[in-house]
């Protein structure tokens, strides 16, 4: 007699023991199937939150939830197939044929989902459908300023100028690399081994920078700088108290009257906002172009050219950069050429085509002062490739940037304007500075670590004001007074 199968159920047969015959109708236990696990997610989420992550913190993923949810996001992509890059279909359309075919693997499933679980599934699969994944809630909170991913379980956010922990969390590293791949891949880049590090723009114009393995230890890494659908405005950065009236009224008046300004400042420290608001004095009847590695300034005059660069393809060629474009747009009948960053040998590019007749033009670069924007400028004018004498280089410097405005980022988030300084000339070797508005950090902090202080006019009024005047362009002398904070009044165009 043929002996009976041993039973499939192994937690009751040891290795070692011999095969027990099995009854007629034999009832095969299996291990508990998905369907079995009656405990809400929610409450399981909470009882492993309890106990400390090894990573310092963050939500703990329910890997029944995770096996769950990638076999039903692995089917919809079976079953949808082109239908999510149809181009023809709205972006409601195809939410509404996602979901509807989202419900239907539901219910093939059959699993007990209590109601917060089975809607917890439904966003996680849409947003990795259709979004980003676990990150695509934050993009959509306006809160959120920069989302900073450092890992699959380790994601921080900006919000109000703090940076602060955010429990979202990928299911392992290879979820996080799906995300990257398809953000990265919808702007016509790519990134792997031998592109490890990529920047990109969202299509709402959000930017990112992504750096894989081999590069990324413990990655990959993420860092998106969101768009402000709505960009700040100057009666914005006078509520918020990172300049006051008379200060702005000074640089509107500095913008309109064709002189050229260099915005410093540390990452983060709002030198795009503070460019956009600059360019948004340029009057409407002058035609502007705007040079950027990715487009992120938001003028809103009609003669407005906007340029951005491109990387090179996989073979290493057609990358055009930001000293092309510069030299590009020279031959575009440009009244304004501003430059989103300066960060190399288009300096010398720049510098030139301001003491060549095109006043009024705007950038930006990294640098902690005025003082060191100065060098800053001598070290990008050197990367250039030319061996020019260092006091050659400064006398560029001093006869093309009338102004440097400078920025810091505060011990409390807060970003203010610090300095604003005229660039004088050369006396011997070294070029002049002559701070017309300076922050009073002798004010120090209130209670909850807020500065008091506030940017003050010096009393000091710049040579450049007789240059402005023959344009037209008279400031009184209560723009200069010393320690005057100039209110909070908004600043009109007139």
């Amino acid at each position: 007699m043929r002996p009976s199968p041993p039973s499939l159920d192994h937690s009751y047969n040891s290795p070692n023991s011999s095969p027990t015959p099995q009854p007629r109708h034999v009832v095969v236990r299996r291990p508990p199937s998905i369907r079995r696990q009656k405990v809400s997610l929610y409450q399981r989420l909470h009882e492993a939150n309890q106990v400390p992550a090894s990573h310092g913190g963050g939500l703990r993923r329910d890997p029944i939830m995770d096996e769950l949810r990638l076999r039903i996001h692995t089917h919809l992509i079976e079953e949808l197939g082109p239908i999510l890059y149809d181009n023809r279909l709205s972006g409601e359309d195809l939410r509404r044929r996602v979901h509807e075919q989202l419900l239907a693997t539901l219910a093939q499933e059959r699993a007990p989902l209590s109601a917060a679980d089975k809607a917890q599934l439904i966003q996680e699969v849409t947003d990795d459908i259709l979004g980003y994944g676990p990150i695509d809630k934050l993009l959509r909170d306006d809160n959120v300023s920069e989302l900073m991913v450092n890992g699959p379980d380790m994601v921080y956010v900006e919000r109000g100028g703090r940076i602060e922990r955010d429990p979202t969390t990928f299911v392992d590293s290879d979820h996080l690399r799906r995300v990257i791949d398809k953000i990265v891949s919808q702007v016509g880049r790519r990134i792997d081994e031998s592109t490890p590090m990529v920047d990109a723009r969202l299509p709402d114009g959000s930017r990112v920078n992504a750096v894989i393995q081999p590069l990324a230890i413990g990655g990959p890494f993420l860092t998106i700088r969101k768009f402000s659908k709505d960009p700040l405005q100057v009666d914005d950065l006078i509520r918020f108290g990172s300049l006051n009236a008379h200060a702005a009224r000074f640089l509107q008046a500095c913008v309109v009257g064709k002189l050229n300004v260099v915005v410093s400042g540390g990452t983060g420290s709002g030198k795009t906002t503070l460019l956009n608001v600059l360019s948004s004095f340029i009057p409407p009847d002058e035609r502007i172009v705007t040079i950027e590695d990715s487009k992120e300034l938001q003028l809103h005059q009609d003669h407005v050219l906007s340029l951005e660069t491109r990387p090179p393809n996989v073979e290493g060629r057609g990358e055009v950069s930001i000293r092309d474009l510069v030299k590009n747009s020279l031959r575009m009948r440009p009244d304004r050429i501003v430059i989103g960053e300066c960060r190399a040998g288009e300096t010398l590019d720049m510098l030139q085509a301001m003491n060549t007749g095109h006043e009024g033009s705007l950038t930006t670069l990294h640098a902690n002062s005025p003082r060191d924007s100065l060098a800053r400028l001598e070290t990008l004018v050197l990367m250039a490739g030319f061996d020019l004498p260092i006091r050659a280089i400064r006398e560029q410097i001093s006869g093309a940037v009338d102004m440097i405005v400078q920025l810091s980022r505060l011990r409390d988030g807060s970003r203010r304007v610090t300095h604003i300084t005229e660039v004088q000339g050369m006396e011997g070797d070294v070029i002049t500075l002559q701070d017309v508005f300076l922050f009073d950090f002798s004010m120090g902090v209130d209670e909850k670590g807020k500065f008091r202080g506030h940017l003050k006019a010096t009393g000091v009024r710049p040579k450049f004001t007789e240059k402005l005047a023959d344009q037209g362009i008279r400031l009184g002398p209560e723009v200069f007074a010393p320690g005057d904070l100039g209110g909070r009044r908004a600043v009109g165009r007139g």
